[in-house]
Order: C-alpha cells, then sequence, then structure tokens
C-alpha cells in the first residue's frame, strides 16, 4: 500500500516540478520576442484493478504545449506585411512630394521666371539688358532641369540600395530557416514539440513578411515551405533558394533573380507586399513615371519654344535658330541583343502625342513588336527596317536579328538633365516676325510667350505647367492615400499584436497565481511521501514485533 502511495506522490512531485519548470521558463521569457506562452499538460496514470474497483496509480506529463493560435499568427503575418508595404510608400513618396511641390526648388517657379523674362523681350525687344536677362532665365530653367534629375537620380540610387539590402535580408532570413526546419524535423522526430524552436520559426516568418508577402505550407515532418510574392518558393524543407538584385545590363532598372548561377528567373513583377514591394511599387510607378513626365515637360518646352523660335528673326535679320539643345531619346539594347541600334527621334508635329513611358521593342520572326510599358498595351507589329511613327516616336527600326533581341526605348528619361540653351548671343533671340520690320518688332516674342499656356501636350489639353502641376497633383494625391492606408495599417497591426498577446502573450499575474499553485500541489506531494514512509515505518514496527 505505502509502495503505491510512494508512487503516486513521485509523480505529483515530478508533475509539478514539470509545471514550475514551465512557469519559470515562462516568466524568463516575457520579454523574448515571439516567445508563445507554454503549459504543461497533465493526465492520469492507467487505473490499476483491484477486488474493490480501480486504484488510481498517480499522474503523468503527456506534453508542454504553446498557447498559440495559428489563424491569429496567419492574421498578424499578413497584417505586419501590408503595413510595412504601406508605411515604405508613405516614407519614399513623402519625399518624391517635398522634392516636386517645393515653392523655391521645384520647377514651377523657374518657368515661372522664364516666361516673365520672354515676356520682358516682348515688351521691349531693342533692350539689351532683357534679352540678357531671357538667357540668364533661360539657363536657371536648364539647371533647375538638371537638379531635379539629379534629385530623381539620387532617390533611384536611395531606393536601388534599400531593395538591395531588402534581398540581404530576405535571403539571410530564409537561409535561417531553412536550418531550422532541419531541427525541427530532428527534434519532432523524439515524439514531442520542440516548442521554443517553433517560436523562432514562427518569428523569423514573422519578420519576412516585413519585406515580402509570405504563405507558408507546413510538411508532415513538421517542417514548413515558405512562398514569397505571388507563390515563389524560397524555401522547401531544409533547402533555401536565394534572390538576387541584378541588372540584367548597364542602365537597366534592377531585377529580382530566384536562384543560383545560370539558372535564374526573373521574379520581380510577383514581387507584392512588405518593404520590397513597396519599394518596387516606388520605383517603377512613381519614380519612373515622374521622371519620365519631367522629361516630358522638358522635351515639351525644347520642342515647341524652339518651333516658334525658328519662325521668328533675330536683331540681324537672320531667322531663328533652335534656342534649346532638344534631348535625344535613350535607347538600351537588352541581353544578347546585337547592334545595330533602332533610331529613335522625337516627332515634333506629334508633340502632344508624346507619353511619359517607356517602350519596349522586341524581335519575333522577322518583325518588331512594339509594346508601351507604362500600360503594357501592345502598339502593333512592324517590319523590318521600317519606320514607326507611335506616341510622338520616330522610330527606324533595324533587321531584328535573333528571334527574341529587345531593346528599351526610354525618349524622356535623361531628357531633363540633357536640355540646354543652344543659343549664347542674346542678339540671336528672334523677337522679330519680320526681317523687314526693324528690332523693335516684337511679334515674334508674343508669340513666344504664349508657349507657356498654349496646351500642346497630353492630346492637346495641358499646357507645360498644366502637364508639371498634373505630376505635382498626382504624387500629392498618392502621398496622402498612402499616409491613410499607412495609419489604417497601423492600428490594424496593434490590434493584430494585440490580438495575439492574448493568446500567447505571458501575463506576470497568471504566472505568479500558477507558480503558487504548483508550489502547493509539490508541498502536498512531498507531504504524501512523508505520510507513505510514516506508513512504511509502522509496518516494518508491527512485522518486528
Amino acid at each position: 500500500m505505502s509502495g503505491g502511495l510512494f508512487n503516486i506522490a513521485v509523480s505529483g512531485l515530478n508533475t509539478a516540478q514539470r509545471a514550475l519548470d514551465t512557469t519559470g521558463h515562462n516568466i524568463a521569457n516575457i520579454n523574448t520576442e515571439g516567445y508563445s506562452r507554454q503549459r504543461a499538460e497533465v493526465a492520469t496514470r492507467p487505473a490499476q484493478f483491484s477486488g474493490a474497483g480501480y486504484i488510481g496509480t498517480g499522474v503523468q506529463g503527456t506534453t508542454i504545449r504553446r498557447m498559440y493560435d495559428e489563424f491569429i499568427q496567419t492574421q498578424l503575418r499578413n497584417t505586419t506585411s501590408t503595413s510595412r508595404y504601406y508605411d515604405t510608400l508613405h516614407e519614399s513618396l513623402s519625399r518624391v512630394d517635398n522634392l516636386v511641390a517645393d515653392p523655391s526648388a521645384g520647377l514651377a517657379p523657374a518657368l515661372q521666371g522664364f516666361f516673365s523674362a520672354v515676356q520682358g523681350v516682348a515688351n521691349d525687344p531693342t533692350s539689351s539688358a532683357n534679352r540678357t536677362v531671357l538667357l540668364s532665365e533661360a539657363e536657371s530653367l536648364v539647371d533647375r532641369f538638371n537638379f531635379l534629375h539629379q534629385r530623381f537620380q539620387d532617390q533611384q540610387s536611395i531606393v536601388d540600395g534599400q531593395i538591395g539590402d531588402s534581398v540581404q535580408e530576405i535571403n539571410s532570413i530564409t537561409d535561417a530557416l531553412a536550418r531550422l526546419n532541419a531541427q525541427i524535423v530532428s527534434a519532432q522526430g523524439r515524439g514531442q514539440p520542440p516548442n521554443d524552436l517553433l517560436d523562432k520559426r514562427d518569428q523569423l516568418i514573422l519578420e519576412l513578411s516585413g519585406y515580402v508577402e509570405v504563405a507558408t505550407v507546413e510538411q508532415d515532418d513538421g517542417a514548413m515551405n515558405v512562398f514569397i510574392g505571388r507563390g515563389q518558393g524560397v524555401v522547401l524543407g531544409d533547402r533555401a533558394t536565394p534572390l538576387n538584385a541584378v541588372s540584367s545590363t548597364p542602365g537597366m532598372p534592377l531585377e529580382i533573380r530566384l536562384g543560383t548561377g545560370d539558372k535564374t528567373v526573373d521574379i520581380t513583377r510577383q514581387m507584392t507586399g512588405g518593404q520590397l514591394g513597396g519599394l518596387l511599387e516606388i520605383r517603377n510607378n512613381v519614380l519612373d513615371v515622374a521622371h519620365n513626365e519631367l522629361g516630358r515637360v522638358a522635351v515639351g518646352m525644347a520642342l515647341a519654344f524652339n518651333s516658334q523660335h525658328e519662325q521668328g528673326f533675330d536683331l540681324q535679320g537672320t531667322p531663328g535658330t533652335a534656342f534649346f539643345t532638344v534631348p535625344e531619346p535613350e535607347v538600351l539594347p537588352g541581353k544578347n541583343t546585337p547592334a545595330p541600334n533602332p533610331v529613335v527621334a522625337f516627332d515634333p508635329a506629334a508633340l502632344s502625342d508624346l507619353k511619359a513611358s517607356d517602350y519596349l521593342l522586341v524581335a519575333e520572326g522577322a518583325d518588331w513588336k512594339l509594346t508601351r510599358l507604362s500600360d503594357g498595351q501592345v502598339l502593333g507589329t512592324f517590319g523590318a527596317s521600317s519606320q514607326i511613327l507611335q506616341d510622338g516616336l520616330i522610330i527606324d527600326t533595324p533587321p531584328p536579328g535573333a528571334d527574341g533581341n529587345q531593346f528599351l526605348i526610354r525618349p524622356t528619361r535623361n531628357a531633363s538633365a540633357d536640355i540646354a540653351v543652344a543659343i549664347k548671343d542674346p542678339e540671336k533671340i528672334a523677337a522679330a516676325g519680320n526681317p523687314t520690320d526693324g528690332i523693335g518688332d516684337n511679334r515674334n516674342a508674343l508669340e513666344l510667350a504664349k508657349v507657356q499656356t498654349t496646351n500642346f501636350l497630353n492630346g492637346g489639353t495641358a499646357s507645360l505647367e498644366g502637364a508639371y502641376d498634373g505630376l505635382v497633383g498626382r504624387i500629392g494625391t498618392k502621398t496622402r492615400e498612402a499616409e491613410v492606408a499607412s495609419l489604417a495599417q497601423g492600428r490594424l497591426l496593434a490590434d493584430a499584436k494585440a490580438q495575439r498577446e492574448s493568446v500567447s502573450g505571458v501575463n506576470l499575474d497568471e504566472e505568479a497565481a500558477n507558480l503558487l499553485r504548483y508550489q502547493q500541489a509539490y508541498q502536498a506531494s512531498a507531504q504524501i511521501i512523508a505520510i507513505s514512509n510514516t506508513l512504511f515505518d509502522t509496518l516494518i514496527g508491527v512485522v518486528r514485533r
């Protein structure tokens, strides 16, 4: 009898000790990021049959279970990804918005100053001072275009650097996840869940969701397969596949490629959510578009002003020449693309059709396919050595060569850097409308002043200032939308964290109560042992008599 009682007491001691250890572990990890509260699960031992019925044999620990809700964890992960995406978007958009909308550093004051100088020449075309001021304001306008171009380049460099850093962080996390998968599979083979390892894995996946959208699938052996973006597998069992941020050719935008060596695939368009998704959105749909729009204003300025200036006459009665140097469209050969490049120029007669977009020219058999990248629209298929008139561009195509050869055409990307003042002599300003009307003729200067308000962009619906103001307005709207979304997602993220904390977090008051409860259970089991020992001594004493 005392032996059975002793074993029951020992089982109670062991179970209480395990519960005390678990409670102490909870308290020690109250500040550990991603830790899930644990609880010692117990069950009665199998009863022993006797003539008087089944007699209990004590208690046994079954497992250490972590307080974890997969649905809540998934919700937290998804909210983290979305919140980080909008935070990144708002932060980057704010920088661009401050740049283009700056009342002193933006383009609007430089445009206004230039056309005020044009009006000054129209008011008194004989004034050498007015003509000199016009050239000075023209140089200031060009400098402002150059300055904004450089600032956009700086922002692009910042974003590219952040994209590279994000890819490195993602690779670091996926490598750690693959190693954890191997440890978890090994530990789980012993029949019990390795709770602390599982917490570490969940925390790493949560950190990964801050960089990119994440989905997971658990295998039967306990390993977790991890997919990012639109289903790209980066962790399969104990193997991680790295990402790379590379440019296929110099000057081309960074691509996110999955794989190693020559076996890589471009998954840039598959990356969504998180910091990386936000950076790609900024680069592709904000910075590139804004940069192209700024260049389009520069091209429009140069072509429209030159066209009118060439219709006038200077102080010597000589026909006007180009006032601005017109930037040339940029053509970048794609990978494995042989020379010659297509020849691309602006069509002054179709200036209103000019778009703030890049274009992709791809060889398909004996033809070329032209795609506008801003909206993905295929503009047509054209034969080799033909002339394409499209979107205010004149494209003379070369022989296509090998199937798949391609060129990236960026008509306006660098225009704000390449525009320059072609006239250096104030006397060469063509203010007169007729070579015989004398130096006081200001008719062409008046027409030049009208360039400011003439709608020759956006299909004839926007002036130079209108096009730039539209850019400022769109970026301002996007910035405000991102700010609102960032605040909303921040609140949702706080709620998701609170919900997880309510299930998995450590509550010191609760743990303190558990300590007292398990301590009392331990002391009671020890008392049973003392009683069992007394009974055993009594039995021995009776036998000795």
